[in-house]
């Protein structure tokens, strides 16, 4: 599957800073040292409708972990998937009365050209989920012959995998085996499936179904995979058996993220499968959740369409910190566009305060944990003391524009 194409970065002066981030499991904010290159695994999209506000908020923030690595000289391997046969995109293909196949394939194109507009660096490997599934049926073999997965007895031809084969499952969420419980069917999980060893068991393989689309399975028989072996095995052969960071919505913590790392980690031997699980706060729209049932998502296309300045999306989503749920208003964008008037407007002076020293800030407050809201503070500052007209280094708005280019990939 192809990517979105990319841009060119500027190359700063000076040394980057190393980037310190929150990670789930440890549950608080630790520094990221990749031993070489520094991998990065973000589970996409279920391409069944267009890029909302949460979409391109988690997107921005891996952008950001990005940047701040390539910033301090670090090579980055990044892998992203589309989960391209799922439940959800057959339910409304059917709902639409259209192929599901081109369905998927106009909504990740869109998903792409929302992307690129927004100024997100690309991955190396954009990877579907269908064109991954003969790698997908090999692991889960190995998973059923080590025994840590198994078939139910009811004909259906569907295999779980057994929570108890890790002695670890649990860790990344932090979360009691009530609250799990409670989750699991709210997010795609079948506790009540009669015939399981444990209720928190979750699918492998769905045998194949009349009217359903399926694959072979060689000796697992014809089905489809289940959704969190897809980005466990999509990791492991593009990035290796451990990763720099394993990232999504918060919403992915349980149980999508647990699990692939479940899988990871059983299939490898290898643990933590991913040094930080990092995940980014849910956007809301004027104080309500923001859900496809209560038909109230901002979609970044609807937004392109009204000649919204994909910058202001971008700045108006920077505005809160990446791990907070916030709320997406008319104001934040109005806010969004008054900043990048005067963030142009200083940029395009002929003279401004030290360039160095804002570049040296806009790096402590990213590699903060991505402290954006501060990030934001000292252009606005730079911006002020340009538009003033006090300072007198002719070098400073060029570096200004470079640094805010490289670093929070706003373009001015």
């Amino acid at each position: 599957m192809e990517s979105w194409t990319g841009h060119e970065v500027p190359r700063l002066p000076g040394e980057g800073v190393p980037l310190r981030l929150y990670d789930s499991a440890r549950q608080g904010v630790h520094p990221s040292r990749p031993d070489g290159a520094a991998t990065l695994y973000v589970c996409g999209i279920t391409p069944y409708d267009a890029t909302h506000l949460g979409h391109a908020a988690t997107m921005i923030t891996f952008d950001l972990v990005q940047r701040m690595w390539r910033d301090a000289g670090l090579t980055v391997r990044y892998v992203q998937n589309v989960t391209d046969i799922d439940d959800p995109l057959l339910e409304r293909a059917e709902r639409d009365g259209e192929d599901w196949k081109v369905l998927a394939m106009r909504e990740t194109a869109l998903f792409r050209e929302d992307m690129e507009s927004l100024r997100i660096i690309p991955p190396a490997h954009y990877v579907g989920a269908v064109e991954s599934i003969p790698d997908i049926a090999d692991r889960v073999l190995v998973l059923l012959k080590d025994g840590a997965a198994y078939r139910l007895d009811d004909g259906t031809g569907d295999v779980y995998f057994d929570i108890s084969a890790t002695g670890t499952f649990g860790y990344e969420s932090n979360l009691s085996r009530a609250q799990m419980r409670e989750i699991f069917p709210e997010r795609g999980g079948d506790p009540d499936r009669a015939g399981k060893r444990d209720p928190l068991d979750p699918l492998l393989w769905r045998g194949a179904r009349e009217g359903e689309p399926s694959w072979p399975g060689g000796d697992l028989g014809p089905g489809r995979p289940g959704w969190h072996i897809e980005c466990a095995v999509i990791a492991l052969n593009l990035l290796g058996d451990r990763i720099s960071v394993q990232g999504g919505g918060n919403d992915l913590i349980f149980p999508h993220h647990e699990c692939s790392a479940a899988h990871a980690e059983r299939l490898t031997g290898a643990a933590p499968f991913a040094d930080h699980y990092v995940h980014a706060g849910m956007i809301g729209l004027d104080g309500e959740k923001m859900s496809k049932s209560k038909g109230n998502l901002v979609f970044v296309s609807r937004l392109r369409a009204d000649r919204v300045d994909p910058m202001a999306v971008r700045l108006a989503l920077l505005a809160g910190h990446y791990r907070t749920d916030r709320s997406w208003t008319d104001e934040l964008l109005v806010e969004a566009h008054e900043r990048l008037d005067r963030w142009r407007r200083a940029a395009a002076a002929p003279s401004g305060p030290s360039g160095e020293a804002f570049l040296t800030e806009l790096r402590a407050r990213l590699a903060d944990d991505l402290d954006t809201p501060g990030a934001l503070a000292a252009a606005d500052a730079w911006a002020s003391g340009t538009l003033a007209g006090t300072a007198d280094d002719p070098s400073a708005p060029t570096l200004f524009a470079d640094a805010l280019d490289a670093l929070l990939g706003i373009r001015v």
